[in-house]
């Protein structure tokens, strides 16, 4: 093994990155019998409660002792590379909320089964430790330099469960959207050898794009998109993450705050059609006492969008004054979720319009089928849960804007620029 402390790297212009949806027959967590929508409710609020507990521990403590994997019910996206030489597949969540990019590694003290190959960094040419005085080394999670004076990082999530290693440089393999393949070296990974036993055990790693010294958006360029069409459409097949200077930056923009890694943006209102409802914008600002930062992320992995308790109640007022005219309420998933008995794609026709309006004037413009979700086949739901049920703390002012309400839209992250652009788009338009 070779200890090296930097190794030059050239990332590329433009990387087109296919995304596999959870869904997708495509996945091996694909099935059939499962009622997606059901899964979709569950997993955002499980998505929800954990970047809620991981603000608010990063509150108190900005190490990243307060990460939590996500897990399959908090995955909507996966991304296939490989790793070394030669190249080794991976199989990892791709993830704006994680900031570290890890694969399992052999030899493994404790590891769960992945699907494929696990890595072996001894077999690999291009493989090299970091040293434990390299400048990256302090910026490792958990991480110091141990007996053997290599680089490790040590990242406990709050369910208790670990991924320990080392710190390494290694060549990372992406296959383009022309049946192409891109190499890019020296990427800085953790190369986990002790893994506890994650729910979700198909997965080789996580491909974090949250923002950090160490991760691969950092790394790899600091412009970002990603571009996502029907949530629901498991079979779409142009669902797809770029990398890369050349990511394509159009469209209206809004200002963006990375903070401990997480993208922050600022809603100013919402509109129902014509209607701007009655909302105070200041409920939607981050706040900085410890504990209830609030704020508003975008977040790749919920499904549905959260807003702060006054947002929420105003949107859910206005939509239930529209629907109860010929509607009827049902209460099939819980008591704070708005839901009716009937088929969106029947009874909602002709639905106004919801906008979310952000700072600069960016608008991101809901359609019914990125307002709601077919819960059942005789029932739907408002697919925008109120902030407090969650946590179960009426004060809890953390809003999310989920990935319904960004389908259809090519969503660029221009980290150094400080701005993230909204354009709606058939992602089908941006292959190539």
């Amino acid at each position: 093994m070779i200890v090296s402390a930097s190794i030059p790297m050239r990332p590329p212009k433009r990387l087109i990155i296919e995304l596999i949806h959870r869904d997708s027959i495509r996945s091996p967590y694909y099935n059939e019998n499962e009622n997606v929508s059901d899964r979709a409710m569950k997993t955002s609020i499980s998505r929800y409660t954990y970047l809620l507990a991981k603000i608010k521990s990063s509150s108190w403590n900005e190490s990243y002792e307060a990460d939590i994997l996500p897990s399959i019910n908090a995955s909507l996206f996966f991304m296939n590379f490989s790793i070394g030489r030669p190249p080794i597949p991976q199989f990892t969540v791709m993830d704006t909320g994680s900031s570290l990019l890890w694969v399992q590694c052999l030899p493994c003290n404790k590891c769960y089964q992945q699907l494929g190959p696990m890595f072996d960094p001894s077999k690999s040419s291009t493989y090299s430790e970091l040293s434990c005085y390299s400048q990256y080394c302090r910026y490792t999670p958990g991480g110091t330099c141990n007996l053997l004076r290599k680089c490790s990082y040590n990242v406990t999530y709050i369910d208790g469960v670990s991924s320990s290693g080392i710190l390494a440089r290694e060549t990372l393999t992406f296959q383009t959207s022309d049946e192409g393949r891109i190499s890019i070296p020296g990427t800085i990974f953790g190369c986990g050898h002790r893994n506890g036993k994650f729910h979700d055990s198909q997965l080789t790693g996580v491909f974090g794009l949250g923002f950090g010294k160490l991760s691969s958006v950092s790394q790899l360029a600091s412009t970002f998109s990603y571009c996502i069409g029907n949530l629901h459409d498991p079979n779409y097949i142009h669902n797809k993450l770029v990398l890369g200077d050349e990511a394509r930056i159009e469209g209206d923009s809004t200002p963006l705050q990375v903070i401990n890694g997480r993208y922050y943006i600022t809603l100013e209102g919402i509109s129902v059609g014509e209607r701007k409802l009655d909302i105070d914008p200041n409920i939607f600002k981050r706040k900085t006492h410890i504990g209830k930062d609030g704020g508003v992320v975008i977040d790749t992995g919920s499904p549905a969008t959260w807003l702060v308790k006054p947002g929420f109640e105003a949107l859910r007022d206005q939509v239930q004054a529209l629907l109860d005219v010929w509607l009827t309420r049902s209460f099939w998933f819980n008591s704070w979720n708005l839901c009716y008995e009937g088929v969106i794609s029947r009874d909602v026709v002709g639905f106004p319009a919801v906008t979310f309006h952000f700072a600069d004037g960016a608008d991101l413009v809901l359609d019914r089928e990125s307002l709601f979700l077919q819960a059942w086949p005789n029932v739907f739901c408002m697919a925008v849960f109120p902030s407090f049920a969650v946590d179960g703390d009426i004060a809890t002012s953390l809003s999310l804007v989920g990935m319904m309400a960004q389908q259809n839209y090519n969503v660029a992250f221009d980290v150094s620029g400080k701005k993230v652009t909204f354009q709606r788009i058939d992602c089908q338009l941006l292959d190539g």
